[in-house]
């Protein structure tokens, strides 16, 4: 009984649902008791606007500390801030009404900042929809992850295409997540622990040899991105379902090295980010997986700041990934300002970032190996702009480019659809029956 009733509540939807407006609630409801705490005349012509002033200037030195330190090169819809600017007057109000109260009145002062807090936090989730259960919140285990160590066998894989393998009457029903450690050999990167998708086919005891693609994580985010947000096992094990047990392979590398760190996706006075996302991470995928070797039938992708470095990387490395999918990413990378990002990269020198800049390639040769899909939010208004400058640039050096524009914002609701759309572009562009 404990257990289905954890497994209900860890499975409720934050992003809709009766819990995303029980959360809404949670905060009027826990600021009006924060309010109300005390009764008396000084309490409300003073001490609340003092508590909201505070809660102001602290919502104003958040702004500036991201518009200085900018630990995201873009800026925050005007809605984060409000939620924002919620949880912190909560907190004021909930420290400055703490003396003078009974012990009663404080357990409800802790349980009303506490409403608001987590009732704010949701507010930012739904923003961007990293988090659509609570489940994907408390980072659990994802339900069909397994230990690496039971699916990563040393098995011999059929020398066959999945154009001309035979299904076995033992193919699961569903794929498997494992959690993986990827040496950082030759690049030094401090890259996290990244997750690998093995489709159906793969868990047969005689596999075909199955395409890969190489999947990347937003800016802040984790490997677990596409896994929470993009819910990229349950589309993919859908995709097998009607396709006898194949799926591509995908590994979802760490492309960061920390929750809010930016290495631009390039080799730099930042990191070595390039070198492990096309050394460290295809030599282990080759030593470990039993994948098809052929890398016309690799693919790299992202969102956001990893559609980005899915394009860096599919332009400096088109032998590597001729494929490449790209959703809501930029037209470069950068740190917010061409200024910055140089000094911060190549210490100003300029040329030395024009070298690695993907609309600067672009310009300078031309890739008719490449092909590429593109997606973005029809209401994306800073990135929808970009994605238009990276089709004209790719069309204008060779490139197959497929370019879609879908209702939404920046946020899972472009991006999960976004994949679910390039499936069967993918699948054909990879040696998947589609």
């Amino acid at each position: 009984m404990a257990g289905r009733a954890w497994r209900w509540f860890t499975g409720l939807q934050l992003v809709t649902g009766p819990l995303a407006t029980a959360l809404v609630l949670a905060v009027v409801v826990g600021l009006l008791v924060l309010v109300t705490s005390h009764r008396s005349r000084r309490w409300l012509t003073r001490r609340v606007p003092l508590a909201v002033l505070v809660a102001g200037l602290g919502l104003g030195l958040v702004w500036v500390l991201l518009r200085v330190l900018k630990p995201f090169p873009d800026g925050l819809p005007w809605l984060v801030f409000l939620w924002i600017g919620l949880g912190l007057l909560g907190l004021v109000l909930a420290v400055v009404s703490w003396p003078g109260q009974r012990w009663w009145r404080r357990a409800l002062t802790v349980l009303a900042v506490l409403a608001v807090v987590v009732g704010a936090a949701n507010g930012v989730n739904r923003v961007y929809q990293p988090y659509p259960t609570v489940a994907a919140a408390l980072q659990l285990p994802p339900y069909d992850e397994v230990d690496a160590r039971d699916v990563l066998t040393g098995d011999t894989a059929a020398p066959v295409s999945p154009a001309d393998w035979t299904p076995p009457g033992d193919v699961p029903t569903t794929g498997a997540l494992s959690q993986v450690t990827i040496p950082a050999t030759a690049s030094g990167f401090p890259a996290r622990a990244a997750w690998v998708y093995l489709p159906p086919a793969y868990l047969t005891a005689h596999r075909p040899l199955l395409p890969v693609w190489v999947v990347l994580g937003g800016q802040p985010g984790s490997p677990r991105d596409w896994i929470d947000g993009g819910g990229i096992a349950q589309r993919l094990d859908a995709w097998a379902d009607a396709h006898h047990g194949l799926a591509p392979v995908v590994v979802m590398p760490d492309d960061l090295g920390g929750e809010v760190t930016n290495p631009l996706c390039l080799d730099s006075a930042l990191g070595k980010a390039d070198t492990y996302l096309s050394q460290d991470v295809p030599a282990w995928i080759t030593h470990t997986l039993q994948v098809d070797p052929d890398h016309a039938h690799w693919a790299v992708g992202g969102f956001s700041y990893g559609g980005t470095c899915a394009l860096q990387l599919a332009v400096a490395h088109p032998g590597l990934f001729p494929t490449f999918f790209d959703a809501s990413g930029q037209a470069g990378p950068t740190l917010g300002g061409a200024t910055a990002t140089v000094a911060a990269t190549f210490g100003g020198d300029t040329a030395a970032f024009d070298a690695v800049d993907p609309l600067h390639e672009l310009a300078a040769r031309r890739y008719p190996e490449l092909s590429a899909y593109l997606t973005v939010g029809a209401g994306d208004d800073e990135y929808r702009p970009q994605a238009r400058q990276v089709t004209a640039a790719l069309r204008a050096a060779g490139v197959d480019v497929t370019s879609t524009e879908i209702p939404g914002g920046h946020s899972w609701d472009v991006w999960g659809p976004g994949l679910q759309q390039a499936l069967p572009w993918l699948a054909a562009h990879t040696g998947l029956p589609s």
